[in-house]
């Protein structure tokens, strides 16, 4: 069975396993206070072009979601989310579990629309009962998409400027960013993020680690106790050095970027072959997680060697779904997924 449901399905590239063995009877401070993570920081600061950023590791995505959101929310705020965000899809209601709802707004292929943002907080605090309602405290957005769309520098700079105006935190759900900094359409770089969000973070779970993400903390005003937060919240690691020996490798020699841009021309050879069949795409993605409209009777047997995520049905015979490249994609496989798309269409 070749496997292209998601990006996270093979464990680490070679060099992080290599230095995660070479290492891997050192004795080092726990909780990620040792050097490993210290020098990890330092070239994410330096990459992002902020020398006073806080920088920390966690364990995965979901607990970065809701340690950060927990953190920076009153007790009486929510944060607004589009409709198709992952916090409030896919990560089981864990920020309504910490006490502050996802207020869920109209997603444009999947994107939060800063307009859409004011106009919702326009309405909130123009109603007389707005103390009787969950106020918004924060804006969450994904980059890439949970439809692999992109934010621009436009797009994101309207945010900011929507935030700023209603005073909500702006945080960036970066778990797949280095797939979006890849993509041919991308306009965005780590410097201007650190500019424009209040915090993002970097994943390394989906692009080529075992596991961890890479949170940058720019609002000097959220730094303050943070590690409290992760402590309580399950996100901080014992082994604290484990993130930081992956971090450290893949960050080294440009070898992160290497491998975003591996699956973003395996997931643009694969679009641009499913396009010449006249196959149609539920949504345009110009990131490593594409989308086509395919027949229920070719899916049927195409399952039997290749498998997928279904989306949603899009007529009686139809059925959009998703096929994700990864840092560790094979052409081969891409190629003989096309080949078998190619003969299940001409049957």
């Amino acid at each position: 069975m070749i496997r292209f449901n998601s990006d996270y399905l093979e464990g680490a590239h070679p060099r992080v396993l290599q230095r995660l063995l070479e290492t891997n009877l050192e004795q080092t401070p726990g909780y990620g206070e040792d050097e490993y993570c210290a020098r990890a920081r330092r070239m994410l600061r330096e990459l992002c072009e902020a020398p006073e950023a806080d920088v920390h590791f966690l364990v995965g995505g979901t607990q970065t979601n809701f340690t950060f959101l927990s953190a920076v929310l009153k007790p009486w705020q929510g944060v607004i989310s589009a409709d198709t965000g992952h916090i409030a899809v896919h990560e089981t209601g864990a920020v309504e579990a910490t006490g502050h709802k996802v207020i869920a707004l109209k997603n444009d292929d999947g994107k939060l629309d800063a307009r859409a943002v004011s106009e919702y907080c326009r309405l909130h605090f123009s109603d007389e009962s707005h103390e009787h309602m969950v106020m918004p405290g924060a804006v969450y957005v994904s980059n890439p998409t949970e439809v692999g769309t992109l934010y621009s520098r436009r797009e994101l700079t309207e945010l900011r400027e929507t935030c700023d105006r209603w005073g909500l935190i702006l945080f960036l759900d970066g778990a797949r960013l280095g797939y979006g900094l890849a993509s041919p359409e991308n306009d965005i770089d780590l410097p201007f993020l650190a500019s424009v969000c209040d915090a993002f973070y970097l994943g390394g779970t989906k692009q080529g680690l075992l596991f961890g993400e890479a949170l940058v903390l720019c609002n000097g005003a959220l730094k303050r106790d943070f590690r409290y937060m992760i402590k309580q919240k399950g996100g901080m690691l014992a082994k604290g050095r484990l993130l930081g020996v992956q971090f450290e490798e893949v960050l080294k020699d440009g070898l992160y970027m290497e491998l975003s841009r591996h699956a973003i021309r395996l997931a643009m050879k694969l679009r641009d072959a499913l396009s010449g069949m006249g196959i149609p795409f539920l949504v345009d993605s110009p990131t490593n997680q594409q989308f086509p409209i395919l027949p229920d009777a070719l899916l049927d047997r195409l399952g039997r060697d290749f498998s997928y995520a279904t989306i949603e049905k899009v007529d009686d015979a139809h059925t959009a779904v998703r096929f994700c490249t990864s840092w560790a994609t094979r052409e081969a496989d891409v190629d003989r997924l096309i080949e078998e798309l190619d003969r299940l269409l001409k049957e």
